[in-house]
């Protein structure tokens, strides 16, 4: 079982281990870019239900998460050289908001499995509690049908992720291939006066339940900000993520300018240096928890983020910090490998109409139906200049409210009317298309991570 010791992690006989990996997103905590739909998890799963049923529901989101992920995928990261995969998980998978506290067995029945499944091949899992009662931040992946983080407004969904993490604890307590939790993926306190003493409460639940497994803890402000830390906790990391501005959609060209702000390879080592000053200062273990581009399908493009993710590799192997590149599998965008099949046939035009619309916000390059936006975002600017909002201040948030939101849901009935009149062996059908077999490998990246982590 792993254990902080000063800026390293070891394991029992004190070998020094440093956690290189993916993050296992859009599996059990869904997100729209990932698997193709649009808006939120829960909303998603509602409007499908509309259409198949609760049996036939189950069916297919079951196959889904079986088919996902299995011992195939966990021998190409075995075979990568990887030692470690941070999973995200959504709380709906034990709890029900109509029925709080009242623990499902059986949402540990894909985990147990994955975990297994890694573990025989010698690679640690850090279990991330992705989405929380209420949403501890104000985006989709948070399964946030809103733009506010409801979590830290009310003690009734912090005394339910409180007891969540207990019987998640209590559950791997001996389990020597869990590496340890991620209790709160980037969470966004307003106040910042509520997660201190949030944390400080959580840790000792989950201690009184699993005295041994490390807490990986997200700073404010999507694991940005440490300085609401009030204490040092005892076998912690305290976890940065660390996304260049030049690889997301809306990024500029790498060298160059994104949206105003100079982006090479300098910048990147001192974004990293305040982002992680914290750890240093405190002399608490680097890991960056999440960080990657987003590929674009142009090639020259693509060779840019490239040379961004080969930048933050070289600046993290320089000074031995570990990291969870963000994300193993999707429909595109940025995984190492992406569904093809059935799936993208039957969801591609949809798929495409998000990316026309810049529904969803990862995918979207602010630009998306700029003739009926830039009106309002003009307004907004010439209106309320001083109007700035948390997270990201006017002009995300503007996005954030009308693709993200209010666009996104208006897709939902569009999305889910794909799955009216299947049957049960097109439904797994579907499902498969995520087998990693049926999968496209993009192999640029893989091989661009099979070099750096022989290295």
């Amino acid at each position: 079982m792993l254990q902080v010791s000063g800026a390293r992690l070891l394991t029992d006989d004190n070998t020094p281990v440093r956690l290189r990996g993916v993050g296992l997103g859009g599996w059990l905590n869904m997100e729209n870019f990932i698997t193709g739909f649009s808006a939120n998890e829960s909303s998603m799963r509602t409007a499908v239900r509309d259409v198949l049923g609760d049996e036939r529901t189950e069916l297919f989101f079951d196959r889904l998460l079986t088919s996902f992920f299995t011992e195939q995928d966990a021998d190409l990261l075995a075979g990568l050289g990887m030692n470690c995969v941070r999973i995200p998980v959504n709380y709906h998978h034990w709890e029900a908001d109509d029925r709080p506290f009242e623990i499902d067995e059986r949402g540990f029945r894909h985990l147990d499995r994955v975990i297994g499944l890694l573990g025989a091949r010698g690679i640690y899992s850090v279990i991330d509690l992705h989405a929380l009662p209420g949403s501890q931040n104000q985006h989709w992946h948070s399964d946030n049908p809103t733009h506010v983080a409801a979590f830290w407004q009310h003690r009734h969904f912090q005394d339910r992720a409180v007891r969540l993490w207990e019987v998640i604890a209590d559950h791997y307590r001996d389990n020597p291939w869990v590496a340890g939790y991620n209790p709160v993926n980037e969470p966004g306190d307003v106040s910042g006066k509520v997660i201190g003493p949030f944390y400080d409460r959580l840790v000792k639940a989950v201690r009184a339940a699993d005295p041994d497994h490390i807490l990986f803890l997200d700073g404010n402000t999507y694991a940005t900000d440490f300085s609401i830390f009030r204490e040092m906790y005892e076998n912690t990391v305290f976890v940065l993520h660390d996304y260049a501005l030049a690889g997301f959609a809306h990024g500029g060209p790498y060298p160059g300018y994104t949206r105003g702000e100079w982006c090479d390879r300098a910048e990147l080592e001192r974004t990293f240096a305040k982002r992680s000053r914290f750890q240093r200062e405190t002399g608490t273990p680097l890991w960056v928890g999440e960080f990657g581009p987003v590929y674009t399908g142009n090639p020259a493009a693509d060779a840019q983020r490239y040379q961004i993710l080969r930048d933050q590799l070289d600046i993290y192997d320089g000074q031995d910090v570990g990291w969870s590149l963000w994300t193993y599998k999707d429909v595109g965008l940025q995984g190492l490998v992406h569904a093809s099949g059935p799936y993208l046939r039957r969801f591609g035009d949809f798929i495409a109409k998000k990316r026309r619309l810049g529904a969803d916000r990862w995918g979207s390059t602010m630009e998306e139906s700029a003739d009926v936006l830039a009106p309002l975002h003009t307004l907004i600017e010439t209106e309320f200049p001083g109007w700035k909002p948390y997270p990201w201040g006017a002009r995300y948030q503007s996005d954030d409210l009308i693709r993200h939101i209010l666009i996104a849901q208006a897709l939902l009935p569009e999305y889910a009317e794909l799955f009216r009149g299947l049957g049960d062996d097109e439904l797994v059908t579907l499902a498969d298309s995520f087998r990693l077999e049926q999968c496209v490998r993009r192999e640029p990246l893989l091989e661009l991570l099979a070099d750096n982590l022989a290295g």
